[in-house]
C-alpha cells in the first residue's frame, strides 16, 4: 500500500491542460518547454502556443506540482511528486470529502448501491487498511 505522501501542493485541482502538461512532465521525467510543446504537437490536430506552455509550467510550479532548475542555457521542469503519490493525494482528498458527509446513514446507503465487485474491492481496501495498522503497531 502506496503511504500518504508528507509534501503535498499548495493546490491539488489542475485545469485540463495543466493535467495534460503534468502528464507529460512525469512521462518525460524532466522536461525544458520545447520537450513539452514538442508532445503536444506530435498530435497534427493540435495547435497550442510556446508560451501558453510556459505560462502553464509556471502556473504548476506555482501550484507545488514542478519546480524549475536552470541547467547550462535551458530550464528544466520536474516533478515534486510521482504520479503514483499524486493519486494517492488526489484519493485521501476525495475520501475526505465523502466522510465530512458525517451521516452514517447516507454513507450507508451508498455502501448498500454497491455491486458484488466493488463490495469485494471495499473488503480488500478494509484488509490492506487492517495489516497495515498492524504493522505499524508491531515497528
Amino acid at each position: 500500500m502506496a503511504p500518504l505522501p508528507d509534501y503535498r501542493p499548495k493546490q491539488l485541482s489542475l485545469g485540463p491542460l495543466e493535467a495534460e502538461i503534468l502528464n507529460i512532465v512525469w512521462q518525460l521525467g524532466k522536461a525544458t518547454v520545447k520537450n513539452v510543446h514538442d508532445c503536444i504537437l506530435a498530435d497534427p490536430n493540435r495547435e497550442l502556443a510556446y508560451t501558453s506552455v510556459t505560462t502553464v509550467l509556471r502556473r504548476l510550479t506555482q501550484k507545488g506540482w514542478l519546480e524549475c532548475n536552470k541547467r547550462e542555457k535551458a530550464f528544466y521542469w520536474q516533478p515534486l511528486l510521482s504520479k503514483q503519490q499524486a493519486e494517492v493525494i488526489q484519493a485521501h482528498e476525495q475520501l475526505q470529502q465523502f466522510l465530512k458527509v458525517g451521516n452514517p446513514d447516507v454513507i450507508a446507503a451508498f455502501a448498500d448501491s454497491l455491486d458484488e465487485a466493488d463490495s469485494a474491492k471495499i473488503q480488500a481496501i478494509a484488509k490492506r487498511v487492517q495489516a497495515a495498522r498492524q504493522a505499524r503497531e508491531e515497528e
